[in-house]
């Protein structure tokens, strides 16, 4: 029985002293601490590698290893989705070494960044607009990389949010009758983001916000209103002719149109 403790308390220590010789010690020289914390990184344990690289970060300053460091500390909180520590020091990254060959890699990293930590469209979208700022400025940058194609998707993705958000708002105020606020959101999705998915259903909101907003003012500004309702049905005609909504929007303007009539006889 004694035997077995013994064999047993053994193997812990065994494991014990092998796993410290994994971490980085205060003797240890730079190279050793790299190689340390690179295995980590290799051996996909991102979380251990991102304390392990700033320990090296922190004592390779001036070394030919602090590129690399800076680097993999990056790398490793992106690996390990942490992504706001991730893009403060892919930034830190660029600031240091603005030529290393490494900048287009980790500057499509950053972006990559905020369009992950972009939350769903009902939220504030400060991270929505840095990472679509990013990923602009990127392919400005960069217009014949790899990740071009990439950063062009995710800049629709990141467009078609943006556009979400605000044809909800235009939804909002729709709801509480603020009629005129909700025609200027739809005209902002429309003017803003008319390559959107949300632009031709903004539009026909925009026409029926206007018509709801005649049919709800004094009389001597009805006709104003109705015509800036037919304004958003030619607008719509000739951005969206081809619409699955353009027959819901034709029959909204005949209503617009025999409004206007009888406005016209009314007033004769």
């Amino acid at each position: 029985m004694k035997k077995h403790i013994f064999l047993f308390l053994l193997i812990i220590v065994t494991l014990a002293a092998c796993a410290d010789k994994s971490l980085i010690r205060s003797g240890d020289s730079v190279e050793v601490a790299f190689n340390k914390a690179k295995k980590q990184f290799d051996n996909k344990k991102y979380a251990d590698a991102s304390r392990a690289f700033e320990t090296v970060v922190s004592i390779a300053r001036g070394t030919n290893y602090s590129a690399d460091a800076q680097f993999y500390l990056a790398e490793s909180y992106f690996k390990s989705q942490d992504y706001l520590m991730a893009a403060s020091e892919f930034e830190r990254y660029m600031n240091y070494y603005p030529r290393d060959e490494r900048r287009e890699l980790v500057q499509f990293r950053e972006a990559l960044c905020y369009y992950e930590l972009s939350p769903r469209y009902k939220l504030d979208q400060s991270e929505t607009l840095k990472a679509l700022e990013l990923f602009q400025l990127f392919n400005l940058r960069y217009p014949a990389s790899d990740y071009t194609t990439e950063s062009g998707d995710k800049i629709n993705q990141l467009r078609d949010k943006l556009a979400h958000k605000m044809f909800d708002s235009g939804l909002f105020y729709l709801r509480i009758r603020e009629y005129n606020a909700a025609a200027v959101y739809f005209g902002q999705v429309v003017n803003e983001y008319p390559d959107t998915i949300w632009a031709d259903q903004a539009l026909a909101k925009q026409l029926e916000s206007y018509e709801l907003y005649a049919d709800n003012s004094v009389p001597e500004k009805k006709e104003e209103r109705y015509r800036k309702a037919t304004n958003s049905y030619q607008k719509f005609i000739q951005l969206f002719p081809q619409s699955k909504l353009r027959e819901d929007v034709e029959s909204t303007h005949d209503d617009i149109q025999k409004k206007l009539a009888d406005l016209a006889k009314s007033s004769s």
